[in-house]
């Protein structure tokens, strides 16, 4: 069976495939985002960055996969950050760092741009690779200063792409979106369903593989 293996250690992500009906395998790629961003050179464009990081993620992951895995599986890595006023804002990483991402946010749009990457693998080898990314407009709300202090003192913004989510407690503060919503959560699950097609998987297939997987674990 073909298994969905996630190179992803995000918590979003996961939940966006487990409530489309397919249980990912999780492997988390350990790539230093920093760098490689660093290395990409001087102003590269967010849909760069976040297809690279993308690519880095899910390469790493496909190198260091068990047999049993590689011999049938297709692999995912994911890159997402907001773009505001030509800034590139990925996790804030503390909580003076998302206070300050707020404070730019706040009242204003971003676009929040999803990288993806699909290795489709079979025998242990890659078979068909795709990267491609998924913009999404959002249009924040402009929390008064008590709130803003009480959702970063949560912690919730500091290790998330642009420092709010859309599925948690940050979805007070976001008015509307333009675009697909599983996008912002971290994946796009209508650009992953065409990407897949061009590598001659469907959804359903998926579907079959979590319900296979799930059965065999029931055994156990």
């Amino acid at each position: 069976m073909t298994r969905l293996v996630l190179a992803s250690a995000s918590a979003g992500r996961r939940a966006v495939l487990r409530q489309a009906g397919v249980d990912p395998l999780v492997r988390v790629s350990g790539v230093d985002e920093d760098a490689l961003t660093a290395a990409l050179g001087a102003d590269p464009s967010p849909d760069a960055v976040v297809a690279a990081l993308a690519e880095a993620k899910a390469e790493r992951v496909a190198g260091d996969l068990e047999p049993p895995i590689a011999a049938d599986c297709v692999v995912i890595g994911c890159d997402s950050m907001l773009s505001i006023d030509g800034r590139l804002c990925g996790k804030p990483g503390s909580a003076e760092a998302a206070l300050d991402q707020w404070r730019l946010m706040g009242g204003r749009s971003g676009r929040l741009h999803t990288g993806h990457c699909l290795l489709r693998m079979s025998g242990g080898a890659v078979t068909h690779r795709w990267t491609q990314s998924a913009c999404t407009t959002v249009h924040f709300a402009e929390p008064d200063p008590a709130e803003l202090r009480a959702y970063v003192a949560h912690g919730e913004p500091l290790q998330v792409a642009g420092g709010f989510t859309l599925d948690g407690l940050g979805g007070w503060f976001v008015d509307r979106i333009e675009g697909d919503p599983s996008n912002v959560i971290g994946l796009s699950l209508p650009l992953l369903r065409r990407m897949l097609a061009r590598s001659g998987l469907s959804v359903a297939a998926l579907w079959a593989a979590t319900s296979e997987a799930d059965a065999a674990h029931r055994e156990t």
